[in-house]
C-alpha cells in the first residue's frame, strides 16, 4: 500500500480552500500538461541521464519491500501478468475521468512490455481508481479497507492519495485500488494519479534515499519521468517475472537494462 502526503500541508489547505468556494459540484476544466506551470518547469529541470549504478538502486529499492502492507511478505516482485484495464468510479466527473485516461495512455506508451487502457464498458477492470472528495477520503478508506485498517494507514500514513493492490500465492497482482481527489488542483491531481497509478502496478515501496523519483514523499513530479520510466519498464520486461527474489533479478538484470535503456531513449528522443 502506498499514500501520497505532497505537498506540503500549508499548500494542500490553500487548494482545498479555493476549492470550497468554487461551486461545490463543480471541477475546472483540466489544463494540458504542458500549460500547468509547475509541471512545465519540473519537465524543463529534469535530470534525463543516469548511471547503471542509479538506475538499478532506485529498483531495487521501489520494487521490493512496501510502505506499508497488509499481509503476506514483500521481498518478491509483484506486477500483473495479465492485460491492465483501468476504470475510474465515483460521480461522473468527465473532465477528470478524462485527464486519468491520458495518464493512462501516456504510461502505456512509455512502458514497453505493459498492456494498459481505460477499461472498455462491459470490461472488467483490475484497476479501479475512485475519484471522491476531498473531504469524503477517509470515508472511502475505511469503506475499502475496514475501519480498523483505515485507522492504521491514517495513523502511519496520513494520506492525501493512496493506492494498494491485492496479490495471489505467484504474487502476481490480481487487483489494485487507487484513491485520488478531484477537488484538487490539476498539479496535484496529477501528481497523485501518475505516482498511485503506477505504484499499483507493483512498485509500492517509497523510499527517501533516491531524489529522482516520484516514489519519494519529498519529490513531486506531475508527469511520468524518465527515471521512472526506467523503474517501471525493468519491472514489466519479461524476464523479470513475478515472484523472483533480488538474486533472481540480479542474475538477469544486466542484459535487461540494456534492453531498457535503449527503448527509454526511443520514446523520450534521448541520445543513447
Amino acid at each position: 500500500m502506498n499514500a501520497s502526503r505532497r505537498p506540503s500541508p500549508v499548500i494542500r489547505a490553500i487548494a482545498v480552500l479555493l476549492a470550497a468556494v468554487a461551486l461545490d459540484s463543480l471541477v475546472p476544466e483540466p489544463a494540458a500538461t504542458s500549460e500547468i506551470p509547475a509541471i512545465a518547469s519540473r519537465q524543463r529541470a529534469e535530470k534525463k541521464s543516469f548511471t547503471d549504478g542509479e538506475i538499478i538502486d532506485g529498483f531495487f529499492k521501489t520494487a521490493f519491500g512496501a510502505e506499508y502492507h497488509l499481509a503476506g511478505r514483500v521481498d518478491r516482485i509483484r506486477k500483473y501478468d495479465v492485460p491492465v484495464r483501468v476504470f475510474a468510479e465515483g460521480d461522473d466527473r468527465a473532465a477528470r475521468k478524462a485527464q486519468l485516461a491520458r495518464v493512462v495512455a501516456d504510461i502505456g506508451r512509455r512502458v514497453q512490455h505493459l498492456d494498459i487502457a481505460m477499461a472498455a464498458p462491459g470490461d472488467d477492470a483490475n484497476i479501479v481508481v475512485n475519484l471522491v472528495r476531498d473531504r469524503d477520503l477517509s470515508r472511502t478508506i475505511t469503506s475499502l479497507y475496514g475501519s480498523e485498517r483505515a485507522k492504521e494507514i491514517r495513523t502511519s500514513l496520513d494520506p492525501q492519495c493512496l493506492s494498494g493492490f491485492r496479490k495471489n500465492e505467484a504474487f502476481e497482482i490480481e487487483h489494485s485500488d487507487v484513491i485520488l481527489t478531484y477537488d484538487s488542483s490539476d498539479f496535484i491531481f496529477l501528481d497523485c494519479a501518475y505516482e498511485e497509478l503506477l505504484q499499483s502496478l507493483g512498485p509500492i515501496n517509497d523510499t527517501s534515499s533516491v531524489p529522482w523519483t516520484m516514489f519519494n514523499d519529498n519529490v513531486s513530479m506531475g508527469f511520468f519521468d524518465i527515471y521512472d520510466q526506467y523503474i517501471l519498464n525493468l519491472l514489466y520486461d519479461p524476464r523479470i517475472k513475478a515472484g523472483m527474489t533480488v538474486q533472481e533479478v540480479r542474475e538477469v538484470l544486466p542484459e535487461v537494462l540494456a534492453d531498457v535503456r535503449a527503448w527509454v531513449a526511443k520514446v523520450n528522443n534521448l541520445p543513447e
